[in-house]
Parts: C-alpha cells; sequence; structure tokens
C-alpha cells in the first residue's frame, strides 16, 4: 500500500522535494510552535479526535455536536466497517511481516472479526468485506515479500532486521500524542515513512469518484502533530485511496507537498469544530444528508 512505485519516486524526487525546498513552510504554521498562535488551539480547554477535525461528510458539521456534546453513538454501515476492517488488515500484515510471525487471513480473520463492527444481518455485505480484506491483505504481504527480497539479494552482509528496516522503513499505526494541538487521545497514524519523511493515510472509497481534496487534511494534520511532538520537520503527504471495480483491487496515491494553505486550511477546520464542542452549539441539520451518513437517522428524526 505505501510503496511508491517508479513514477511516484521520481516525482517525489524531482517535483516535491525541490518545491518544499524552494517555496518552505512559514515558521508560525509548524507543529513545534503550538504554543503560539495560530497553532496553539483558542478553545484550549477542548479537545476532539483528528477524524472529527478532517472529515468533512457532513455539511454543517453537525456530526462534530452529535458525537461530542450529544455523546450519540453512529450507526455502523457496510462502508465504515469495510473501512476498519481494511485498515486493521492492512497494518497487521504489516506488523506481522515485520515480526516474521505472519499467519494465513483465514486465521486472521476468526482472530478479529469480533472486534470489527457489522451491519447486523447482513451477511452478503459481511462475505464482500472477508472477500475485499483477503485481497487487500493479499497485496499488502506480496508487496512486501517483493521489496525484503530485493533488498536481501543487495544487501549480503545486513542482518534480517537492518534489511527489514530499510526495505519497509514504516512506521505502522504509530500511536502519537495530538494534544498539543486540541487532539484527544493517542492517535494512530496509517503510516510514517521514517526514511523519506512521507505521512501516508489510507482511505477506503466506493470508486475514484469518491477521491476528495479535503481528504489530504490528514495527512497534514498527522504531519502538524509529529512535528509538534518530534520537532522535526514533515513536509510530504500522501492519499492511498482503496477501492474496488468488481473483485479487482485498486489502489491510487497521491504525493503532495503539505504547504502552508493545507496547514492553514487545517487549523481553521480544528478551531471552527472545537467551537462547536466548547460553546456546545447545534450548528443545524443539513439540507442533504449523504446516504450513508453515520448519523442519517439523528437528523432525520
Amino acid at each position: 500500500m505505501y510503496f511508491l512505485d517508479e513514477i511516484e519516486r521520481k516525482r517525489l524526487v524531482r517535483d516535491l522535494l525541490p518545491l518544499s525546498r524552494k517555496t518552505g513552510v512559514s515558521e508560525e504554521l509548524r507543529g513545534w510552535n503550538w504554543h503560539e498562535a495560530p497553532m496553539k488551539p483558542y478553545y484550549d480547554e477542548e479537545e476532539i479526535p483528528m477524524y472529527l477535525v478532517c472529515s468533512r461528510y457532513c455539511p454543517t458539521n453537525r456530526d462534530v455536536f452529535l458525537n461530542k456534546v450529544e455523546q450519540i453513538e453512529p450507526v455502523i454501515n457496510f462502508k465504515v466497517s469495510q473501512g476498519i476492517t481494511i485498515h486493521k488488515a492492512v497494518s497487521q500484515a504489516f506488523d506481522m511481516f515485520i515480526k516474521g510471525d505472519v499467519i494465513d487471513f483465514e486465521r486472521w480473520w476468526e482472530d478479529n472479526k469480533h472486534k470489527i463492527d457489522y451491519p447486523d444481518k447482513d451477511e452478503k455485505g459481511i462475505k464482500t468485506i472477508y472477500r475485499r480484506a483477503e485481497k487487500t491483505w493479499d497485496f499488502t504481504l506480496h508487496n512486501c515479500n517483493a521489496q525484503y527480497h530485493n533488498a536481501h539479494s543487495k544487501q549480503p552482509y545486513a542482518s534480517e532486521e537492518d534489511i527489514k528496516s530499510t526495505s519497509i522503513p514504516f512506521l505502522i499505526e504509530h500511536r502519537i500524542d495530538g494534544s498539543l494541538l486540541g487532539l484527544s487521545g493517542l492517535l494512530g497514524i496509517d503510516c510514517y515513512d521514517y526514511l523519506r519523511g512521507i505521512v501516508f493515510d489510507l482511505k477506503t472509497i466506493s470508486s475514484s469518484r469518491d477521491k476528495e481534496r479535503w481528504h489530504r487534511l490528514y495527512p497534514s494534520g498527522y504531519a502538524l502533530v509529529l512535528e509538534s511532538v518530534y520537532e522535526v520537520p514533515v513536509e510530504i503527504g500522501c492519499i492511498v485511496w482503496v477501492y474496488f471495480k468488481g473483485e479487482r483491487l485498486v489502489v491510487d496515491k497521491e504525493l503532495f507537498f503539505i504547504n502552508d494553505d493545507l496547514r492553514s486550511w487545517w487549523l481553521e477546520e480544528r478551531d471552527k469544530k472545537l467551537e462547536i464542542v466548547a460553546q456546545k452549539k447545534d450548528p443545524g441539520i443539513a439540507k442533504k444528508c449523504l446516504d450513508d451518513c453515520i448519523y442519517k437517522m439523528e437528523c432525520e428524526g
């Protein structure tokens, strides 16, 4: 999922890295300036999770109000269940490969299916999620194997640990504290490439038409958190879109420079949504809700 192909590497080296060096990032928009405006949250007595900051599924942001103020549990649907399962399959396939204790997918499914919420009595949907998670699992392990064996053949004197750390240079589901930027709990970053300084965020979508520019907010936010905790610059983000055309797994990636505009946009979203929580202000029902909104029943009554 997170390995770059030849074209993506060329774009990174010849386009994005030179752009980031030439353009730079304003000092006030670095995560390590968390103690000063505009990084410091205006409503610093409140904290919200990253997904509520970045999510723009609800046009009025009423999902923030329902979640944090009313504390209403969302209704888990097929789309959410599939996304959670595929995320877990990818992260645990990486983790097992790196640790050297890979198991087959069937065993993983049996060990983990009870930990994931699925729509009640939707047997067809659960079978679909199973097949798609299995394809994602196999794809992830195949790519790990390919990268590992390629590095192994070129580094005859390296240890197994060294080969894995350079051929698969990823922190998967890296846990990090986002409280300096007004975020709640320990965050889990889908993937951080520590050799190239790239923050990846995986998005499961229904088709290529579901790609959204606001998906960039997730890697941008995680970059700011990494800067706030480790005080090192993080300037490249990547969205990994996963979807299926029939039974075929499709993986599209978009690399981008986390510039001042994206950083400012993330801060605007954070402060706007913290205001909803702090003031317990219901922003109102949207004129049109998405069919698969997890709070649709609350707004429609």
